[in-house]
């Protein structure tokens, strides 16, 4: 029989080559400090729906951010990175959908009001999302 992954322009060997070289390698990471202490991730699509501006609710995250740090409310190195992505699941008819690494080891997004002061969707978006008690995978064991 015919090994259907080698195509019949090219030698058997030369396949075995290429897989024995990805094996051996080794990827090399090297990590960085940052001033960044939250990445904030906005669906662009729920902003446009929305009739937002392609930048508004990051416009809105970001001021109220400086604001609650000059009012001494945010530790002094709290600096958000706030990112437009695709869609992020759900779409709510009148909402945002927006999520932080906290929000998504939990499992959730956040559905944040367009017409919410600055300081209520800045506290929306930060304040901890306690992860939701998962149920076991099987039947208890029973002695």
């Amino acid at each position: 029989m015919t090994d259907p992954s080698v195509s019949p322009g090219r030698p058997a060997a030369a396949k075995a080559d290429k897989t024995k070289l990805a094996k051996n390698q080794v990827a090399k990471t090297q990590l960085a400090k940052t001033k960044l202490t939250e990445v904030v991730v906005v669906c662009a699509k729920c902003a446009k729906r929305q009739g937002l501006r392609p930048r508004a609710v990051r416009a809105l995250l970001k001021g109220a951010a400086k604001q609650a740090a000059k009012d001494g409310l945010l530790a002094d190195r709290t600096k958000l990175c706030i990112v437009e992505s695709g869609c992020l699941g759900p779409c709510p008819k009148r909402a945002v959908a927006v999520a932080t690494g906290a929000s998504l080891a939990a499992g959730r997004v956040v559905l944040l009001d367009p017409d919410s002061k600055p300081e209520e969707a800045l506290a929306a978006v930060l304040r901890p999302v306690l992860p939701q008690p998962r149920p076991p995978n099987s039947a208890p064991i029973r002695p």
